[in-house]
């Protein structure tokens, strides 16, 4: 399994850079040597640096050269493209994918619906629960396979 790990921004300059909008914590995604999968091909990173004074929810932005991309005309190909990894070994955290599905309880046992989807959030991302709910990530005080504990503020849950 591929996990996201940022989105292609636009081109920059005439020589097939492209800013990437990382939506990885982890920055040695783009380090030179990284592969990374696009479009149904690997794409290998030769540069990359950060852009300063650039926003973003998680990574931040970065200018990346990727071998073979040596043209303009072939960086507006990737642009809106999602960029993908193999998991890091030994890697801990969360995972989107490990997430989706997974009951949602609270401290007291109550079941609160299951995760549907995670959305990306600058202050934390959120639980979609089926229940329509939205969970902060930073309230999952433990996670096993297919069951997300809370400790949600009073309230969260109450429609």
């Amino acid at each position: 399994m591929l996990l996201e790990v940022g989105h292609v921004a636009r081109p920059h300059g005439l020589r097939g850079e492209v800013v990437v909008d990382l939506v990885s914590t982890v920055e040695a995604r783009l380090s030179a040597g990284s592969v990374l999968e696009c479009q149904g091909r690997r794409l290998v990173v030769e540069t990359s640096q950060p852009l300063p004074g650039k926003v973003s929810p998680r990574g931040g932005r970065w200018l990346v050269r990727f071998a073979g991309i040596e043209r303009r005309e072939q960086a507006e190909r990737l642009v809106g493209a999602t960029l993908r990894a193999e998991p890091l070994a030994g890697a801990e955290g969360l995972w989107v994918h490990e997430l989706i599905g997974s009951d949602v309880v609270d401290q007291a046992g109550e079941n609160h619906g299951k995760v549907v989807a995670v959305e990306a959030n600058p202050a934390s991302d959120l639980l979609v629960l089926d229940s329509g709910a939205l969970v902060p990530l930073r309230f999952v005080v433990t996670a096993a396979p297919g069951r997300l504990t809370v400790d949600v503020p009073t309230g969260l849950f109450e429609p």
